[in-house]
């Protein structure tokens, strides 16, 4: 099952937050993001990423071929510094970097192949979502990755709620002497927190075969990806998100590499209305989610559930 994915797969998964933010705006201070028009709340594909390699490196952790390419932010400083990795591609895949800077041409791309492709053996992410190689001087091309994600809009408009906050302590001794010298005693500060009382998000996802033939995106890295996005709100947890959970994740595998359906058809198989408007949602079960079973000739629907966790490899046979 370590083969090279070889059909098109497309998903749809649904996740809520309860009194939380899932994903705040940095050019709006914070706030939860959302569409001005219809203030449907959004979360972005960069933010649903990053949950997912941080359960992938939770889950595979030490596994040889899938470390990150992209850290987080508490990784070791010169593991977070990109241009370096690139370079040590070209002494993984023993390639004399003095005779790289010098070729030109076909000698100097087919070098860099061979550097791309020591780090699509060793970072699962660039496997999966491709990444941009080309930012040093140790230039190994680009890469388009065979997994993408949308963004994900949650079903009905969201109004964020702020609350103000205290702590009870200060970050400087000048501040504490200023409070001090003002009110007699130190008082603290105080400071604001936005956050969604419900929401539940709907979100897509696909994977080519096609790109999964490029970087060697396999079964087994597809098994692992579909954990990951079964575990990443439990393994992401922080007093900022409240309350986040994965509430389905439904996977639509065709029979063959192009496809028997376009995937908004299969999409739209899983039907989430909204409950419209002066509705005030405030749990999963005001919802109902609802799978259309007349599937086009060809295609298979499984949703995931928890029972899949304990799978090393995606659960779907491979025919």
């Amino acid at each position: 099952m370590s083969q090279v994915v070889d059909r098109r797969y497309d998903f749809v998964f649904l996740f809520d937050v309860q009194d939380g933010n899932p994903n705040g705006d940095p050019d709006a201070g914070n706030l939860p993001r959302t569409d001005p028009q219809t203030m449907q709340g959004f979360v972005t594909d960069v933010c649903i990423k990053r949950k997912i390699r941080n359960a992938v490196a939770a889950v595979a952790a030490g596994k040889p071929g899938f470390d990150l390419f992209f850290q987080t932010q508490d990784a070791v400083y010169e593991k977070r510094i990109l241009n370096n990795l690139m370079e040590q591609a070209f002494d993984g895949a023993a390639i004399d970097k003095k005779a790289f800077k010098e070729s030109k041409g076909k000698e100097k791309a087919t070098e860099a192949e061979k550097a791309k492709k020591w780090l699509l053996q060793q970072y699962y992410d660039i496997r999966a979502f491709g990444a941009v190689l080309s930012t040093g001087e140790f230039n190994c091309g680009q890469v388009r990755g065979p997994v993408q994600i949308t963004f994900s809009r949650s079903l009905d408009p969201i109004v964020p709620a702020e609350s103000a906050i205290t702590r009870k302590s200060v970050t400087t001794v000048e501040d504490a002497e200023k409070q001090t010298k003002k009110d007699g005693f130190l008082t603290g500060t105080i400071g604001r927190k936005n956050t969604v009382p419900y929401a539940l998000y709907r979100g897509h996802g696909f994977i080519n075969p096609l790109l999964a033939r490029d970087t060697g995106f396999s079964y087994e890295d597809m098994g692992l990806f579909f954990q990951a996005i079964q575990r990443m709100f439990d393994l992401d947890r922080s007093a900022s998100r409240g309350l986040m959970s994965l509430r389905g994740l439904h996977v639509f595998q065709h029979s063959t590499a192009l496809g028997e359906a376009p995937a908004h058809v299969l999409f739209d198989k899983v039907v989430t209305p909204a409950l419209g408007d002066g509705a005030a949602p405030r749990q999963f079960a005001d919802y109902t989610i609802t799978v259309l079973d007349s599937l086009p000739a060809g295609i298979i629907h499984r949703e995931l559930s928890a029972a899949d966790l304990a799978a090393t490899v995606f659960p779907f046979a491979v025919q």
